[in-house]
């Protein structure tokens, strides 16, 4: 697959660790293996504060992409997340394989979860989904002139492709229909780009 000629959004580099910091690390242990790593870390924060801390050290980095149609239709997915037990839309994502670049993790992803191929990608800017536990890295982009096919889902996916109107999409957001943070804000960051596309109508947020 040749270089789309991607660029990067001017916040993702930005996006690590500082410098210096304000907390000394007087022990490290790792509590799980992949793909979940936790650590459990002994820290001083201060003269004479200790505390322990379990968390996901950086590391994961995961991609979430909203894809548009030709004809101006956003494509979500409905998907089984076993931890809620239930079904909630979301954006097309999934987590970066090692030596992956961005705009590759987003395209193999909108590949396998709607058989997507995008004609045009735009960076929108990166977040940190849980920084009190994790040190996982979000990277959403949108997708444009989205072309479907046949969806490859890995086998552990339970997945149902959603094609609908930008402006429903952007109503059950406001509404509080979507449920999936990540893919949330992925839509959120999105709007702006839309509007000056002129894919979507202009309209002040509540």
């Amino acid at each position: 697959m040749s270089d789309p000629v991607f660029k990067a959004h001017s916040n993702w580099p930005a996006l690590v660790s500082d410098e210096t910091q304000p907390w000394q690390t007087l022990s490290s242990q790792t509590l799980s293996g992949p793909p979940h790593v936790l650590h459990h870390d002994r820290v001083r924060t201060g003269p004479g504060h200790e505390l322990s801390y379990v968390y996901r050290p950086r590391g994961p980095r995961a991609v979430f992409v909203v894809p548009i149609t030709p004809a101006g239709e956003v494509v979500l997915i409905r998907q089984y997340r076993y931890p809620l037990q239930a079904w909630i839309t979301e954006v097309v994502a999934g987590g970066m394989e090692t030596g992956e670049e961005i705009w590759q993790s987003a395209a193999r992803e909108l590949r396998e979860e709607v058989g997507g191929t995008a004609a045009q990608w735009v960076p929108l800017p990166g977040f940190y989904p849980q920084p009190s536990v994790s040190g996982a890295v979000f990277y959403p982009l949108l997708a444009l002139g989205v072309t479907l096919g046949e969806a490859r889902p890995e086998p552990d996916e339970l997945i149902e492709r959603l094609v609908m109107p930008l402006g429903e999409a952007y109503q059950r957001l406001l509404a509080g229909e979507l449920l999936h943070g990540p893919g949330a804000l992925a839509l959120f960051y999105a709007r702006a780009e839309l509007e000056v596309r002129g894919l979507l109508p202009s309209q002040r947020l509540p």
